[in-house]
């Protein structure tokens, strides 16, 4: 069995190779130009760079390298197809077909083209099982009470949003939203909130109601940690068993240097309590 991997920014795609080589799995990758950090061609026997729209180009590689399996990891923002970038006859027959432009419609769309040729998009955090978020508190200090009212109230409306695929975070105080994502990402909501209220915020992120794992999975890490300090964030919640967390150790450790607590929340909960 042959695996590929399309790569978009971030650390993501290098921990995804390096979880695959660990397990003695070499990956032939397709890099997107616009996105990809170019120190991840380095690390790739099989490689090449694609721009925003080229499917069939993309398509054509993995066809070429015998690929039947595919991991989509790293982020391409959702603004790229506004950006100009001119796709191919094969990108533009999608793109025509599908009733809205939303993430999971876009990359939808890019997994039944695969699944067209014999390649199945799989579950994204397959080689890295290890670095899912555990449930409970991951820090040493716990959320205080008023935090777990706001990570209460924030599960419910962040599982909302989420739900409609307008974004995976929320950041909260005294139980009223104070930010909201939408194409930004997550660093940006969270130092927009700190512009708007600054100090004793909680960010919640989660997972989408039966998030599918093979893309758009929720990644936190260092950077996160660095925008809540300075937001003057306090506490986070991310969603158990659905959230990556990159640089756990480093995050953890600074997290605790700032007294921020991280806590790994349920999937699902109901309407907070009024």
């Amino acid at each position: 069995m042959t695996y590929g991997l399309i790569a978009g920014n971030g650390q993501f795609p290098f921990l995804v190779l390096d979880g695959a080589k660990a397990q003695g799995v070499d990956l032939s990758v397709v890099a997107i130009k616009e996105e990809t950090d170019p120190r991840l061609a380095e690390l790739a026997e099989n490689f090449a760079w694609v721009g925003i729209g080229q499917l069939g180009k993309m398509i054509s590689f993995f066809k070429k390298n015998g690929v039947t399996k595919v991991i989509m990891a790293g982020q391409v923002k959702h603004v790229q197809i506004f950006s100009g970038a001119m796709p191919d006859v094969r990108m533009v027959k999608m793109l025509w077909r599908l009733p809205r432009r939303n993430t999971d419609a876009l990359i939808g769309g890019v997994a039944d083209e695969l699944a067209k040729e014999g390649i199945e998009l799989i579950d994204s955090t397959y080689f890295i099982k290890d670095k899912l978020a555990p449930a409970g508190v991951l820090t040493r200090r716990k959320p205080s009470d008023e935090e777990l009212a706001n990570v209460e109230y924030g599960l419910f409306v962040a599982n909302e949003i989420a739900r409609l695929d307008l974004g995976q975070t929320i950041v909260v105080r005294g139980r009223a939203c104070v930010a909201v994502e939408a194409m930004e990402g997550t660093d940006e909501t969270i130092l927009r909130a700190g512009k708007l209220a600054k100090g004793k915020l909680t960010v919640v992120k989660v997972a989408k109601p039966d998030q599918d794992m093979r893309f758009d999975v929720p990644v936190v890490g260092v950077p996160t940690i660095e925008n809540m300090i300075t937001a003057g964030a306090a506490c986070l919640s991310i969603t158990s068993e659905k959230t990556l967390i990159f640089d756990r150790e480093e995050m953890i450790k600074l997290a605790d240097r700032h007294n921020i607590s991280i806590i790994g929340s349920p999937e699902t909960i109901s309407a907070p309590m009024s």
